[in-house]
């Protein structure tokens, strides 16, 4: 069957397409949507939003993510953590739960995580951001889980929330203090649905379970009249598209900037997460920075239409997996049946008691508390455990976006910690020729020449720990060599300051009797360093070859 062909840059996510797909992308599209559009109403809720927020996240975002993220199968619409973290942002913000502020901060607030995801595509920030450990992000998992539990209660009782309340502990403490007050009937609206809910996630997993209580729920409730028994139902649910929206840049966008750097820190992770894990080996290779700039122009196109801030979802995506999906063309038919529901069936979803919802969210957020991951943490590495179990504390404790901070501060120290330390090997000539690199930190083996290699590139960061043992090999031993053949092949850049330190390296070195060979540099780094007046001394006294044989051939014969 033909293709259908689109411009290099655009939709990596579906072409090349194939005709022979679209019957797999339908029916996925639909089942997913089954799942996903519940789904994404009831994290709306999480995150103190009117339902409709959850199902316009399902439209916009979903639409300019087809086009342009790089993974064929993840749904990203948005997730617990995120819908946890623009809560936490909203409170910590001092922004009134259900004022018109309210709404107009969540424009701002999307728009501002699309800004951050954006400008981290323009610098390339995605692998720094995607270094951050298994370890913290299982702890930061747990506490989303656990924090989302506890501000389900008041659903599940039946009694007045407190909204002002943040905290694990303090929002569990204030729920179940309300215990005596709770509505019976509402406690058994919610058991039925938790228990069903679990019977259909453990046992029938390929049936929607969040659309199946969600269409009982209503239907009974349209039967019953659940208020009149104490059953709280969501506020009215307005049909059609919402009128678009600027952003509010008033007095809350200093206060907003923390907990939107966290959502999109958040939001990238689990995106580029969910990608790798369901990306098919047939599929493009998942980049940082492809999805920075998916989830960035996503969230900027969604944030005037009211949607959350958007990020793919492991449960949403294992059903678009399970379900055949093929491409990001299942996404566009989910979009379709997310209008068709913003149209015809938003007045319907006024019935629904909130019970209901809360019951979905609690059986949805379950898996964040990842016990199987803590355990294989403890069985690799007993120190990553108490880590993961340490952020989750402070998530609980003091909330998630200073979680998500030590996250991010724990991240760079480990990098920094890895940039700045040497990854300089010996390299000696096996018995067959081929020469083999030495561990490192493994004692030196007396040569003449000393042949060294830098494992990785040097650059400003890195460069002097590194400058550094090559002197200490070189003029350190009891024995000093007469010659050092410095290998570097993985030079694929020089920077100014590495050019600098090369120099003074070389001018030490021969001051102490030591003649600096280097071989094999790159040619990228090869015509930066023949504009300067020191290479072309290298060159004219021999000491540039481009492989490591042709080096120490060259000494043998000097």
């Amino acid at each position: 069957m033909p293709s259908i062909a689109t411009p290099s840059w655009l939709a990596p996510g579906i072409r090349p397409y194939h005709a022979r797909w679209l019957r797999a992308d339908l029916l996925a599209g639909l089942s997913t949507g089954a799942v996903v559009i519940p789904l994404a109403m009831a994290y709306a809720t999480v995150a103190n939003m009117p339902v409709q927020m959850g199902l316009y996240t399902c439209i916009f975002p979903v639409v300019m993510y087809a086009f342009i993220g790089g993974s064929r199968i993840a749904s990203v619409t948005t997730s617990s953590t995120v819908s946890t973290l623009t809560a936490s942002t909203m409170l910590a913000g001092g922004i009134l739960i259900g004022s018109t502020d309210q709404r107009g901060d969540l424009v701002t607030l999307t728009l501002l995580v699309g800004l951050f995801l954006l400008f981290a595509r323009v610098f390339r920030l995605g692998m720094l951001v995607d270094n951050i450990s298994d370890m913290t992000l299982i702890g930061i998992k747990v506490a989303v889980g656990l924090t989302v539990m506890a501000a389900q209660l008041p659903k599940l009782l039946g009694v007045a929330p407190h909204p002002h309340t943040t905290g694990f502990f303090k929002v569990a403490w204030a729920a179940l203090s309300d215990v005596p007050r709770a509505s019976l009937v509402t406690v058994a609206v919610s058991a039925v649905c938790l228990a069903v809910l679990f019977v259909l996630t453990r046992f029938t997993p390929r049936v929607p379970g969040p659309l199946v209580v969600i269409t009982i729920g209503i239907a009974v409730s349209a039967a019953v009249t659940f208020p009149a028994h104490g059953v709280a139902l969501i506020p009215t649910v307005p049909s059609g598209f919402p009128t678009p929206e600027l952003p509010h840049l008033d007095r809350h966008i200093v206060s907003l900037i923390p907990g939107a750097l966290a959502i999109a820190v958040m939001a990238f992770l689990e995106s580029i997460a969910v990608a790798r894990t369901s990306r098919r080996s047939e599929d493009p290779r998942i980049e940082p920075d492809r999805e920075l700039l998916g989830l960035g122009v996503a969230s900027v196109a969604g944030a005037f239409f009211y949607s959350l801030p958007p990020a793919g979802g492991f449960a949403q995506t294992s059903v678009n997996l399970r379900s055949g999906a093929r491409t990001q063309v299942s996404g566009l038919v989910m979009m379709v049946l997310a209008v068709l529901v913003a149209f015809f069936v938003a007045p319907i979803l006024s019935l629904l008691p909130q019970a209901v919802l809360g019951a979905v969210v609690v059986i949805a957020v379950t898996r964040l508390v990842d016990i199987g991951g803590l355990r294989r943490l403890y069985r690799l590495n007993p120190r990553e455990c108490f880590g993961a179990l340490g952020v989750s504390l402070i998530g609980l404790a003091f909330g998630l976006i200073p979680a998500v901070a030590v996250a991010v501060a724990v991240t760079l120290l480990v990098v920094l910690h890895v940039v700045n330390s040497p990854h300089v090997v010996q390299v000696v000539r096996h018995d067959t020729g081929a020469w083999i690199e030495r561990p490192e930190k493994a004692e030196l083996i007396p040569a003449d020449p000393l042949v060294l290699r830098c494992l990785v590139p040097l650059y400003a960061a890195n460069v002097r720990p590194n400058i550094a043992a090559i002197r200490d090999a070189a003029l350190g031993a009891e024995t000093t060599p007469t010659t050092v053949v410095l290998d570097l092949v993985r030079q694929t850049v020089l920077e100014s300051t590495v050019l600098h330190l090369l120099v003074d390296l070389d001018l030490e070195l021969s001051g102490a009797g030591v003649r600096l060979m280097v071989s094999a540099l790159p040619e990228r780094a090869l015509r930066t360093v023949q504009r300067t007046a020191w290479w072309h001394e290298v060159e004219a006294d021999g000491r540039y070859h481009p492989d490591l044989d042709a080096a120490v051939d060259a000494v043998s014969r000097y």
